[in-house]
């Protein structure tokens, strides 16, 4: 009878002591959760998402909502790892999946922030290429010490060196190149629309022969007004849709919502493609904690987000900008999109 005990009790202080360990013992893995949304139509403390100038904003209602993942901070315990794993709001993922052992947290966040700055310049690109603007060469950072400093400006355009139109960045480099350094050129360049002559002292190029005016260009769609998107702490390139949806809806000439709550999520490029994105069913909860009446999918992640036995909306598939529109309209018509 004693021995009995003895082993009970060594068992009973066993279990006890697994039990603490389990509750601090960290193991490497991060916890992923429903994030904040963000109403890409609206604002944040006071200042919009998306600002225009050089035009009034559409009087819009509704709710076009970007969608995020938050991530716990430092790894879980082994209790709080299995409990993830038995939770439908919780996605328990290798820690390295998330930080990259190779970077530290702050490069991985600056990485991601990275992405979500280029996800902005593709969606203007595929707002204003859907409306019809032209393509042509627009300014996009004018650094400290450049010789177009304080005459170029971010969103300006290039459209003429000396006389010889620049259509494309290549046509602007093979101009520049047969131009030598320190002279003093005159570029028909156009601010919000209006056109302008200026005229700017060249520099040596650094990486060619001849010489350059020190801005960074892009070919994208140029309207006369700027669009500048701000949502702070979002990293990662998944807004893009809804972003490329809001600005559509501020400048566009269709009301897209109809007053309703709209969420997705995914990817996109200048030309229109939406692409697959992580984290899906999480930003589907993070949807139904406001209210969304209708979910833009990706299409690549349908099937995954059909797994979801009560999403509390429906969803719509997306593969391309047309197919959101296309949602859109139907939804507000009172059809059923096509769904997953």
């Amino acid at each position: 009878m004693t021995r009995r005990i003895a082993v009970l009790t060594a068992g009973v202080v066993l279990l006890v002591l697994f039990g603490l360990l389990g509750t601090t013992l960290p193991v490497p893995y991060v916890a992923q959760v429903p994030g904040p949304t963000f109403n890409t139509l609206g604002d944040i403390d006071g200042s919009p998402i998306i600002s225009v100038e050089g035009r009034d904003r559409n009087d819009v209602s509704g709710n076009l909502n970007l969608t995020t993942v938050g991530v716990s901070r430092g790894g879980l315990s082994l209790v709080q790892a299995v409990s993830g794993w038995f939770d439908d709001e919780v996605a328990v993922v290798p820690e390295e999946s998330v930080y990259p052992p190779d970077r530290s947290e702050e490069e991985t966040r600056r990485a991601n922030r990275e992405a979500f700055l280029t996800s902005e310049q593709a969606a203007e690109s595929a707002a204003l290429g859907h409306l019809g603007y032209p393509v042509k060469v627009v300014v996009q950072d004018v650094p400290d010490g450049s010789p177009s400093e304080h005459l170029l400006r971010e969103g300006d355009t290039i459209d003429a060196v000396d006389g010889t139109p620049t259509p494309d960045a290549d046509t602007l480099s093979e101009v520049l190149t047969a131009i030598p350094a320190g002279t003093t050129v005159t570029v028909d360049s156009a601010h919000l629309g209006a056109p302008e002559q200026i005229e700017i002292t060249t520099k040596a190029a650094k990486d060619r022969q001849g010489s350059m005016l020190g801005v960074s260009v892009l070919e994208q769609p140029s309207a006369p007004f700027d669009v500048q998107i701000d949502v702070k702490d979002v990293g990662g390139p998944s807004a893009g849709l809804m972003l490329t949806l809001g600005i559509l809806d501020l400048v566009g000439d269709d009301d897209l919502t109809g007053g309703a709550v709209v969420a997705g999520t995914g990817t996109i490029d200048a030309e229109g493609t939406v692409g697959p994105i992580g984290g899906i069913t999480l930003k589907m909860a993070a949807a139904k904690d406001i209210g969304a009446e209708l979910f833009l999918v990706p299409a690549d992640n349908c099937a995954e987000a059909t797994g979801v036995a009560d999403p509390g909306f429906p969803l719509a598939r997306v593969a391309t900008l047309d197919d959101a529109l296309k949602a859109l309209s139907d939804f507000e018509a009172g059809r059923t999109p096509a769904g997953c």
